[in-house]
């Protein structure tokens, strides 16, 4: 698991979040804590003046005293509401009332120096104990208490407000650690659900990858489920069992062809041998030495035509179609040289020929002696499957870019089960290879190559006798 690449871009990309999610955490937990504090000041300021504007209107038209119980009262009220702590000096400094007695001693005296602070800048906010009048230091901000009377400015006493930072740091730990937690749940929560969907992302790689392995001990069998995904991995699941079901169908091709080459080689050989030794100890009549080694020859050309043939796949195989399509050729004359090169084999059948075949040349595409063997093989294997006297029928025309060349016989109808493999190599009708001993079972296999490597197409039908082939060419 530790080696898996979905595993180490699971744990890059938690590490990527996490770092992330710390520094925008971070960021927005500092951001908030200095807009809380912004807020708690401007708060402060504001209760401040609005406190300082009331007490000056009530002492202006009531001439109320800084110890009066309703202004007490109305300081009580005012922090109640506000969560701040309120208090009243007079002009001296000295406490007169309070919003709670139990925080701010009357009497006490506020320091020289933070009355003259106050005075000049009102409305600042600092943290001080106020000369011990706290206990612990606090956000503290005041405000002179003054009126104007005959043009000048009167300070009958000092308002101050503060706020306790222990109770509001506790506060926001609180909120901090709460923010923190949920954070935590997030991730988790987050973590688990990129693993477990990466987990499932890498499930079919590792069945390819499994399955890739016991292609590689020749199981071929072998496919990956692709559990109805229509992304990319299950494009790639079709794609890997499409290739999958290539290699099989490879693979039994090549058994077949080993086995099919395997009973096409031990034939001969077989009868070779066994005549060669029937020569030598004597066993065969002197007088039938001749006819025997007539057969040891037969079997030894179709030897060398078996030979012959897989060198010609092999050539094909390695051919390449651009430069095949370079050159042009008569394809009318190819089929005349073709007859003319057969003449003899269909004068033995008693053979009778109809080739309809335009006296202008047409010229296609293509190399003319692959073309050339392909006809030949075609016209060669209509002789041998035609019935003795029969007939050949070969015609020739073009339609717009194309050029079709049909060579028909009389003789077997195929079967129908058979007609898809019949450009199959070493595949023959007749299972037992016995009704036709000069073929090898690969001239129809050798023109569906040369075709391929041509792009061109060929057809085959066969019905009640007939047995008609049809290859297509490119006009030059």
């Amino acid at each position: 698991m530790k080696n898996s690449i979905y595993f180490r871009i699971f744990i890059a990309t938690a590490l990527i979040v996490l770092l992330s999610f710390s520094l925008l955490g971070g960021l927005s937990t500092a951001i908030s804590y200095r807009r809380m504090m912004a807020d708690k000041r401007a708060m402060m300021i504001s209760t401040l003046n609005e406190t300082a504007r009331y007490i000056t209107t009530q002492h202006v038209h009531h001439a109320i005293n800084l110890d009066d119980l309703d202004l007490n009262m109305w300081l009580t009220m005012t922090s109640g509401v506000t969560g701040f702590d309120l208090f009243i000096t007079n002009a001296s400094g000295v406490v007169e009332s309070c919003s709670d007695k139990t925080i701010v001693n009357l009497g006490k005296l506020v320091p020289e120096g933070m009355i003259n602070s106050v005075a000049i800048n009102d409305g600042i906010v600092v943290l001080s104990t106020l000369g011990q009048i706290y206990p612990e230091r606090r956000q503290v901000s005041g405000l002179p208490l003054m009126f104007t009377r005959n043009g000048e400015v009167h300070i009958f006493g000092y308002l101050f407000v503060s706020s306790d930072i222990a109770a509001f740091r506790q506060e926001w730990n609180n909120f901090f650690s709460a923010f923190i937690l949920i954070a935590l749940i997030v991730m988790v929560i987050a973590f688990i659900t990129a693993f477990v969907a990466m987990k499932k992302q890498a499930e079919p790689l590792n069945e390819m990858a499994g399955a890739a392995r016991r292609f590689a001990r020749g199981e071929f069998n072998v496919r990956v489920n692709n559990q109805g995904r229509s992304d990319e991995i299950g494009q790639l699941t079709e794609a890997f069992n499409a290739m999958a079901d290539s290699l099989e169908s490879s693979e039994q091709q090549r058994r077949d062809f080993i086995a099919n080459l395997s009973h096409e080689l031990k034939t001969p050989m077989t009868v070779i041998g066994g005549f060669a030794d029937g020569l030598l100890d004597g066993t065969i009549p002197q007088e039938d030495e001749k006819r025997y080694l007539g057969i040891i020859s037969s079997e030894t050309r179709r030897l060398s035509r078996l030979v012959r043939s897989m060198q010609e796949i092999s050539m094909l195989k390695g051919a390449e179609s651009p430069a095949q399509l370079d050159s042009s050729f008569d394809i009318s004359e190819v089929v005349r040289l073709a007859l003319l090169s057969l003449d003899g084999k269909i004068e033995e059948r008693q053979l009778d020929i109809k080739a309809e075949l335009p006296d202008e040349a047409i010229l296609t595409r293509g190399d003319a002696d692959s073309i050339t063997q392909v006809v030949f093989n075609l016209i060669d294997n209509a002789i041998k499957f035609s019935s003795p006297g029969g007939l050949i029928e070969i015609d020739l025309w073009k339609n717009n870019t194309r050029a079709y060349v049909s060579i028909t016989n009389k003789g077997e109808t195929i079967p129908p089960d058979e007609l898809p493999h019949i450009f199959e190599r070493f595949h023959k009708a007749d299972k037992s290879r016995s009704v036709n001993r000069e073929g090898v079972g690969l001239g129809l296999y050798i023109v569906k190559m040369i075709l391929d490597n041509h792009n061109e197409d060929i057809f085959v039908t066969s019905l009640n006798g007939e047995t008609k082939f049809i290859f297509s060419l490119t006009i030059a």
